[in-house]
């Protein structure tokens, strides 16, 4: 098992354009998760920007951006295509994010599957609340994750995630009392013969209500629902 970090610079950052329908498919899909959010402007904060999902749709919609992640390679590929945009890119763990503000934001998306990957309710709580303190009077707060407290069993622990003549990605779960093993495992065609790469790292089981409850005693004014690709999502204002 290793690092989430290393889980993603070493074996998922090179094909998770691929993993997610291709660039232009996932800055539709990111535009779309973000439609009845996006406001007027000003400026935003993505934690766990990854190459660009939701970034790159905020930034065209005319915000001034702050994107954050520790993947090198996706961080690269975001600024390729972003080039040309109001886009700050920061290769930084996500709860040090407010260091890198000049001012209050107006939206900070937290989106995909980011929060879990860290690695405590503590860090968790940390995040919340710096979170809460660098939102202007009007910002918002926005967050998609992926309910872990009920997991699948036997066979529903075999997720397929994408695959094509050349390339099968699947996904494995094996439960932890607060984590859950995630398995990547990763066939390619080399030539005549398939490989296989496998790599795991924990994502932390988060109680959705726990998240909301959090957000309110913060002062925020949250909300949970269904969120996209089988996500909930929570909505936060200050």
């Amino acid at each position: 098992m290793t690092s989430v970090a290393k889980h993603y610079e070493d074996h998922l950052a090179s094909i998770y354009v691929w993993m997610a329908g291709g660039m232009d498919h996932a800055l539709s899909l990111g535009k779309w998760d973000l439609a009845d959010v996006i406001g007027s402007g000003g400026t935003a904060v993505d934690l766990g920007a990854g190459f660009g999902m939701h970034t790159i749709p905020l930034a065209r919609a005319g915000y001034k951006v702050l994107a954050l992640d520790t993947s090198s390679h996706l961080l690269d590929e975001l600024r390729r295509h972003s080039a040309g945009l109001d886009v700050q890119v920061e290769q930084h763990d996500m709860l040090h994010f407010a260091g890198h503000l000049s001012s209050k934001a107006d939206l900070i998306l937290c989106m995909g599957d980011t929060l879990p990957h860290l690695q405590t309710m503590d860090e968790v709580n940390l995040l919340l609340q710096r979170i809460a303190e660098s939102l202007s009077p009007t910002g918002r707060f926005v967050a998609t994750f992926r309910d872990y407290t009920r997991l699948p069993s036997g066979a529903s622990r075999f997720i397929p995630v994408r695959s094509d003549s050349d390339r099968i990605h699947t996904c494995f779960l094996e439960e932890e009392s607060e984590y859950v093993v995630v398995y990547d495992v990763i066939h390619e065609r080399v030539g005549d013969d398939w490989t296989m790469k496998v790599s795991s790292y924990k994502k932390l089981r988060i109680s959705p209500q726990a998240i909301n409850d959090a957000l309110l005693e913060l002062g925020l004014k949250s909300s949970l629902g269904s969120g996209p690709r089988g996500m909930v999502r929570v909505v936060a204002d200050a």
